[in-house]
């Protein structure tokens, strides 16, 4: 983009662009940096460019188990190992920081997130979850029914929605909704409740979380096969706002539109996080880092266990199990391994893993939706107007394409003061063709894009912000498109190619950290079972 205003223009519209210009044209913007978490390294292997100049010599490593990627799925396959016993384990990570689009950072007043921020409280038959939870000491007690702590549960008040110029609590908008709008969500509810309740001949929930605990069941895969607005046209389920809402939710957990969300997905975001009929959803779980506190948690046993800035080039099947081949800065590293778990995007392993361009490509894997994430540092809580909502922990502007913004200091009981607000933007549209689209952006363009969204609710804004930074996830997350969750291909690519094993969110057709943390134990259970010791 040329200028600033046609950046903002393409991302939340011509009128909000010609507002911003004319509050001020091209303002100065706070300082800040901007994030692009393996872009270069990763470009660089895609492209097939050098990595290494060739005299560098390579130094040998042995280990028992190697995993590659120190996202929520790696970490989670390296935190189950070592609690089976499973020492001689070695992580190697792209990036500089593990945790992938769950990142954190910290400033002087409070940690954030850079990505992922929330889970649903656990239910029963989620044992890696609860005992996850269980170490962080996020429960009560470990059991059949866990009960968070007050500090885990997201305090009051949850949510609010900015609508015609007022902040309203909750995010569907009762106020002001006619006969025909209550009818509608109260059918909507009835609905999701049937799925809840329904059990199928092997006793599993319709949807659960992890999708591996859910049903595969000829009903169940039948809504893989339509979009979220096809089944919501279907029940003749046509209110506005309770459309807004549906439009929110597949935005939020998905980075797609209810045209382009799989049914089965657009359903599993509500009956999923329900126990049972009649019962409200489980409570959501926040720390001020987001989901930066389980990624910390899965991570802190690791030690040297865990190579930070390692780009791996290769993992090829070897009389001992597996050999990879890998490079940080100017060395090479050569890592010979019984066992190996690759916890990558599948964009990713079909470059480095031998044999794996073999597989088909299940159609979740060529869908990855871009990401933009801005942290605003404040040295003040905006106005509030008379009648509005209070701040809450999650605020979401109704007629923007954003996602709104989470407050950091929000958990912490900090209501008054400087915060940092996290502001959160899917490209619901083409991945490829928004990070084509946007790859030359600048700091200061996402900055002012930030900026602009967030002051039609908060005029004060501009005045309070100390800094901006701002993060790029142009492969944020895989997307549960029409035909994605029960593509035969993406089923196949669970399964092992030899000593080589595979773990990440997408392999459930979303990315989502309760199936990242899933998919990982899955491969470590996998490796355990190979290597003859005990789960």
């Amino acid at each position: 983009m040329s200028t600033r205003r046609e950046f903002i223009a393409a991302l939340l519209g011509a009128p909000l662009a010609s507002s911003w210009a004319c509050r001020g044209g091209k303002p100065e913007l706070p300082d800040g940096e901007l994030l692009l978490p393996g872009k270069r390294a990763g470009h660089r292997l895609r492209d097939g460019l050098p990595v290494l100049p060739a005299a560098t010599a390579t130094r040998p490593v042995e280990v028992e188990v190697a995993i590659i990627g120190a996202g929520a799925a790696g970490l989670a396959a390296a935190w189950w190992l070592l609690r089976a016993g499973v020492e001689d384990v070695l992580v190697l990570e792209l990036d500089d920081v593990p945790g992938g689009t769950s990142q954190a950072a910290r400033s002087s007043l409070t940690a954030y997130p850079w990505g992922a921020h929330y889970i649903v409280a656990p239910q029963a038959h989620q044992a890696s979850l609860i005992a996850l939870l269980h170490e962080l000491g996020a429960l009560e007690r470990e059991s059949a029914q866990p009960a968070l702590t007050e500090q885990a549960a997201c305090r009051d008040p949850e949510e609010r929605v900015f609508y015609r110029g007022r902040w309203y609590e909750g995010l569907f908008l009762h106020a002001g909704a006619s006969h025909t709008d209550q009818e509608q969500l109260a059918r909507f509810q009835s609905e999701i409740a049937r799925w809840v309740e329904l059990r199928d001949e092997a006793g599993r929930r319709a949807f659960a979380l992890p999708a591996s605990a859910a049903s595969s069941a000829a009903e169940v895969r039948e809504l893989d096969r339509i979009s979220f607005a096809s089944w919501l046209d279907r029940h003749e389920l046509h209110s506005p706002r309770l459309r807004w809402l549906m439009s929110y939710a597949c935005r939020d957990d998905y980075g797609l539109l209810p045209e382009d969300t799989s049914a089965w997905a657009g359903i599993a975001y509500f009956a999923s996080r329900i126990a049972q009929a009649g019962s409200e959803p489980q409570p959501v779980l926040t720390w001020p880092e987001g989901n930066g506190r389980l990624i910390a948690q899965l991570g802190r046993s690791l030690g040297p266990r865990l190579l930070l800035g390692h780009l791996v080039t290769g993992v090829r099947p070897s009389a001992a199990g597996v050999e990879l081949s890998a490079v940080h800065g100017t060395s090479g590293l050569r890592i010979s391994a019984r066992r190996a778990i690759v916890a990558t995007p599948a964009h990713v392993s079909r470059r480095i893993v031998a044999g794996l361009e073999q597989r088909p490509v299940a159609r979740v894997s060529l869908d990855r939706g871009a990401w933009a994430v801005a942290n605003l540092h404040l040295s003040g809580r905006p106005r509030l107007r008379p009648g509005d909502a209070p701040l809450s922990w999650d605020n979401v502007l109704h007629d923007s394409p954003s996602l709104g913004y989470v407050v950091a200091t929000h958990q912490q009981g900090l209501d008054y003061g400087p915060s940092v607000f996290t502001w959160y933007y899917p490209f619901t549209g083409d991945g490829a063709a928004a990070r084509q689209t946007l790859d030359g952006a600048g700091r200061e363009e996402w900055a002012a894009a930030a900026l602009a969204d967030l002051s039609r609710a908060h005029p004060d804004l501009r005045r309070l912000c100390t800094r901006i930074d701002v993060a790029y996830w142009g492969h944020g997350m895989a997307r549960p498109r029409v035909g994605c969750v029960f593509d035969p291909a993406l089923e196949a690519a669970r399964a092992p190619l030899g000593a080589v094993h595979f773990a990440a969110s997408e392999l459930s057709g979303m990315s989502l950290f309760e199936e990242a943390l899933d998919h990982g134990v899955r491969a470590a259970q996998e490796v355990l079972a190979a290597l003859g010791r005990a789960a």
